[in-house]
């Protein structure tokens, strides 16, 4: 594929239900600045992006930052990278996916949630099996679709500020203070930084869908145009929204963009815009299922799944059994969601959120281990963990959120004791061949 296609694909892993949800999340944690912490993510994506693409244009190789993890570190680095970022997907497919199920009872609200969710995970599957050639042109479709729905939003915001829409002319609501921007202290902030980063999250697709490249160099190209995007679209959109209505009006279970919009009374706004999410969260929930079974065969074929997992049928040489394993991942992710009370969409997301950061690390651990960087990459590189840093701690100030928080941590040790016991049988056979 050339390398704008490649953009677009990676516009339409990013933007998800993580955007046009989450980020609500986020205002109600720190106001405006959430404006701020949109800028921040994109900084660190950028800085980890850049090294990912680097280590791929020197070196194109399938398992992308994986294979990179265990070229520097060993074994147990790629096993735990993969499998930790199989469980994130997994994760991500459930939230996008209860997500989903609730936006559609927006129409029908008297369908069971779970036949939404069915029907959701069954046309995800279609859409893989019908191949890499039109997965690509699906996502090409669907992000435009996306990324069309989020300029419609920032060109009506503008046009009711300027008494276009309804006769009126409003001021943006712009603080002009700390306290002002900053609602939730610099503790809020802190804690709203996850959402930012999950907002970007969906680089790591790009990286594995390189190797279809036409020239591999250009997977820098192609990520740093996708970034510049959705930094600018993301930030226009964000900063209208939080300077047009209240802060108090936003609500956890309502885009931020509908809630911005109400006060023109637009009828077909919800409408179109509530279609336009769930669009979005379809696509993203298709490419992470396709990613997380491409990925489930290579681990298979590099020895860190069983080797079933690296079957593939004739039938456009798919990985079924691979396939199969994310399937029953997603179901076992969607009865969870469905049946556990309270704000477990959010527990969700900050645990699939904190797992893709634990593999943005591997990514800029491995990148100065493999590459001969200048002071000033190492220097970005540093910013770019400690951002990450940041963003993972944060969560656990807040309440709400601080069990996403407990998930992930308990996940990531228990992939890393699996790869330490792996780890230590293969040295064993090794010495015993010796």
């Amino acid at each position: 594929m050339a390398w704008w296609q490649l953009s677009l694909v990676g516009v339409g892993c990013t933007i998800g239900t993580g955007y046009f949800l989450g980020s609500t999340i986020g205002i109600q944690l720190t106001g405006p600045s959430i404006v701020f912490s949109f800028l921040l993510a994109a900084m660190g994506t950028y800085i980890v992006f850049h090294l990912l693409a680097k280590m791929t244009a020197s070196d194109p190789q399938k398992g992308s930052f994986c294979y990179y993890a265990s070229h520097a570190y060993g074994r147990w680095a790629g096993f735990s990278c993969g499998w930790n970022y199989w469980v994130s997907s997994i994760l991500i497919m459930g939230s996008q996916l209860t997500a989903l199920s609730i936006l559609s009872q927006f129409w029908l609200p008297h369908v069971p949630l779970w036949i939404f969710a069915a029907f959701y995970a069954v046309l995800a599957i279609i859409v893989v099996l019908a191949g890499t050639k039109k997965f690509d042109q699906v996502e090409n479709l669907l992000a435009v679709i996306k990324v069309a729905a989020i300029v419609m939003f920032i060109i009506l915001a503008i046009a009711g500020l300027t008494g276009f829409v309804d006769g009126k002319n409003y001021d943006l609501d712009i603080p002009n203070s700390f306290n002002g921007f900053f609602t939730g202290g610099l503790k809020g902030f802190w804690s709203s930084l996850i959402y930012a980063f999950y907002a970007f999250g969906g680089i790591e697709v790009i990286g594995m869908m390189a190797m279809q490249l036409k020239k591999t160099e250009d997977a820098s190209k192609a990520g740093t145009i996708m970034l510049f995007i959705l930094t600018i679209i993301y930030v226009l959109s964000m900063g209208l929204a939080v300077t047009t209505v209240a802060l108090e009006t936003f609500d956890h279970k309502e885009s931020p963009f509908v809630t911005a919009m109400e006060r023109y009374h637009l009828g077909f706004f919800p409408h179109v815009f509530n279609g336009a999410i769930i669009i979005a969260g379809f696509s993203a929930m298709a490419a992470a299922l396709f990613g997380v079974t491409n990925l489930l065969r290579t681990l298979a074929e590099d020895g860190d799944a069983p080797k079933i997992f690296a079957k593939t049928v004739k039938f456009k040489k798919l990985p079924l059994p691979a396939m199969g394993l994310g399937a029953g991942g997603l179901l076992a992710s969607i009865i969870t969601a469905l049946l556990l009370p309270g704000r477990i969409y959010e527990y969700i997301t900050t645990a699939a959120g904190i797992l893709l950061l634990f593999n943005w690390l591997f990514i800029i651990l491995s990148s100065l281990k493999i590459l001969k960087q200048s002071m000033w990459v190492k220097l970005m590189s540093i910013v770019a963990i400690l951002l990450i840093t940041l963003a993972v701690t944060g969560t656990w100030f807040e309440e709400t959120i601080r069990p996403g928080l407990y998930v992930s941590l308990g996940i990531s040790v228990l992939i890393g004791i699996v790869a330490f016991i792996i780890q230590s049988k293969r040295n064993s056979q090794q010495k015993n061949l010796v």
